[in-house]
């Protein structure tokens, strides 16, 4: 089964992501996340990379990421990219990835590429207001990331806002689940990890092989 979690930048899927791999257990569930498919960018100068638009649906390698989602339903291994973000390019590692009878795939596009969007059989967003995304954005980039304040602000200003509203939030409509940023963490993480587990029992009850 796979598992979509989309939301705007720092809305909190990729937390809620993390908690259900760590909760249902990892020989279980594995984690695949959009940010590792950016495209590489390191044939441009770094002041050009920092200016490029990472919020479009065109900044994603998506036919690699649709195949690498094929790959893990067909029990398949995966090569997954490491995508450095300080550097905006591709690193020369890769994260092997073994198929497991959940996946969750999380990021800000995901519903907005079609062929994604129809590898997935739950989709969840999580709908997080403006301001708290934009205070978590601008944390983790000066924090993890080593970006400036009027950078990330300038980010945020000339394209992150505005593609989220192109992309993302008309994206929140093919969602079988939407989570309001507000509510219960642990408890939102709890049921979210119930609905695996019950589709774990059913697949398993169906076809003992498993896990």
């Amino acid at each position: 089964m796979i598992i979509g979690i989309c939301g705007g930048t720092g809305s909190g899927k990729t937390t809620i992501a993390r908690a259900i791999v760590d909760t249902v257990g990892g020989e279980k569930v594995v984690l695949v996340e959009q940010d590792s498919y950016y495209r590489n960018l390191s044939d441009m100068p770094l002041d050009e990379r920092q200016q490029a638009n990472f919020d479009h649906p065109d900044a994603i390698d998506s036919d690699m990421l649709v195949n690498h989602i094929l790959r893990l339903k067909q029990g398949l291994s995966i090569e997954m990219p490491v995508y450095d973000m300080v550097t905006h390019t591709r690193s020369d590692q890769i994260e092997i990835i073994e198929p497991k009878p959940i996946v969750v795939v999380e990021g800000i596009l995901i519903f907005a590429e079609s062929r994604v969007l129809d590898l997935i059989d739950t989709r969840i967003f999580v709908d997080t207001p403006d301001d708290v995304r934009l205070m978590r954005r601008m944390r983790r980039d000066i924090i993890e990331r080593g970006r400036t304040w009027e950078g990330t602000l300038d980010q945020y200003e000339r394209t992150i806002r505005p593609m989220h509203f192109e992309f993302v939030e008309p994206s929140k409509r093919h969602a079988n689940v939407i989570i309001p940023e507000g509510s219960n963490s642990g408890i939102t993480v709890e049921l979210l990890c119930s609905l695996v587990r019950q589709k774990l029992n059913a697949e398993e009850h169906i076809n003992p092989m498993v896990g």
